[in-house]
């Protein structure tokens, strides 16, 4: 990855890599699920348990961390990569049934790759049992025209795994402990080791950011293939980005180069986009959004309500077929129902005096502002009042006032006629 950040807690579409393979391993019911992880990542994980590998030696070591948390329990242990963000969880469930069914000590998931490289190749014995996983830098030139890999995902009988994992040895100066020699050492026993294959996208890890991006892609097209399944309008899949945490009414209309993250809920009747982006905002029924608008974590949109090109909103809730059509910054603001916000409108709510709290604006219903208003915190603005063009309001308007904050107008008449308004050739 060429980061400073572990590969694992890389963000991927609105979650970190391995947290969507910890909510893969959820939907099993587990119990418990453990997470395997470094001593300056065992805070990272809130609600599961977490066991600390103190240094990292490899696959098998990895695993031996967890015995802690999972001494005396004596049935099937699942283990899992985490750098396998596409892994379904009917997958899991097939993986354990073929295990479960066939008796096994233990049963690998295994894919097929055109260009197997540096995975695991697969060795089956007539029975279709697996026989070995040979490393590439070990394989004969059969073995490596084998397109059949090891996916690094495991079922074991407990039972049966914890004396072999005691039995692996160092494989390099490292200390390193491979998983894949447990696995040999219960072949060598006589035990039966099942290989089940399984889906080459959903098990295949993610080791570079080009990878990363195009697992991005595919869980971004199972997000939107289940939403317009489920009655939403998504004009262009490959351009809309989707969180999964993101909640569509049926009869939304999602329109191109749209992000819709975090908690963004999105009524029915509701169009956004297209070049929109919502963070943790609520977008009300009928509400229209865009082109090219910002709305930030607090906003709330109420049903009718529109805010339209390049429109900046925040923690702001406007009310019900309230418009702010154009060009306008709203932050921290209440604004009632049937109000218009005309162009080129700003809230004015940072305080540069340290330690000073964000001031909020009240704009009341039925209110019409004026182009190029600002409105500077707190300040409060009665319904069915008119703010003149230009104006830059810092007292409260009454309901029904017209409210007028700008230098008034001086014409010079004749101004361009006087000798000494000078010329344009330079002389």
């Amino acid at each position: 990855m060429r980061s400073e950040t572990p590969k694992h807690l890389h963000p991927l579409l609105g979650r970190r890599l391995v947290d969507w393979v910890v909510d893969a391993a959820r939907s099993l019911d587990p119990d418990p699920l453990v997470v395997v992880t470094g001593p300056d990542y065992a805070d990272a994980f809130d609600g599961l348990e977490v066991a600390v590998q103190a240094e990292p030696r490899g696959t098998g070591d990895a695993l031996a961390a967890a015995r802690g948390s999972l001494d005396g329990r004596d049935g099937d242990l699942l283990v899992l990569a985490g750098d396998s963000p596409l892994l379904r969880p009917e997958s899991l469930e097939r993986l354990l049934a073929v295990h479960r069914e066939s008796g096994a000590a233990a049963t690998v998931l295994t894919f097929r790759r055109a260009d197997p490289a540096s995975y695991g190749r697969i060795v089956r014995g007539e029975d279709g049992s697996l026989r070995a996983i040979v490393e590439a830098t070990d394989a004969t030139p059969e073995q490596r025209a084998i397109d059949e890999v090891n996916s690094s995902i495991y079922v074991f009988a407990a039972s049966k795994l914890w004396p072999a994992l005691e039995r692996i040895v160092p494989a390099n100066a490292q200390g390193e402990l491979y998983l894949t020699d447990a696995v040999r050492l219960l072949v060598d026993q006589g035990e039966l080791v099942a290989a089940h294959e399984g889906d080459s996208e959903e098990a295949e890890g993610v080791n570079t950011r080009v990878e990363m991006a195009e697992a991005a892609a595919a869980l971004r097209d199972r997000i939107n293939e289940e939403h317009m399944l489920a009655g939403v309008t998504i004009v262009d899949p490959s351009s809309t980005w989707i969180e999964p945490s993101v909640e569509l009414e049926p009869d939304s209309t999602i329109h191109p180069f749209t992000v819709l993250r975090g908690t963004t809920r999105v009524g029915a009747g509701a169009e956004v986009g297209p070049h929109a982006v919502a963070v943790d905002a609520e977008i009300g029924p009928r509400v229209l959004v865009g082109p090219f608008c910002y709305l930030r974590p607090g906003t709330v949109l109420e049903a009718g309500a529109k805010a339209g090109t390049f429109v900046e909103i925040k923690n702001s809730r406007v009310g019900e077929g309230t418009k702010i059509p154009h060009l306008s910054y709203i932050g921290d603001a209440e604004i009632g129902a049937r109000t218009n916000i005309a162009a080129g409108n700003i809230t004015v709510n940072y305080p540069h005096e340290p330690g000073k709290p964000k001031s909020r604006t009240t704009i009341g219903e039925n209110v019409r502002t004026g182009v190029q208003n600002a409105f500077v915190a707190p300040v409060e603005i009665g319904e069915g009042a008119w703010i003149a063009a230009g104006s830059v309001i810092t007292k409260d308007v009454p309901p029904g006032a017209l409210a007028v904050a700008r230098a008034r107008q001086e014409n010079k008449e004749g101004y361009t006629a006087r000798g000494d308004s000078g010329d344009d050739d330079g002389d």
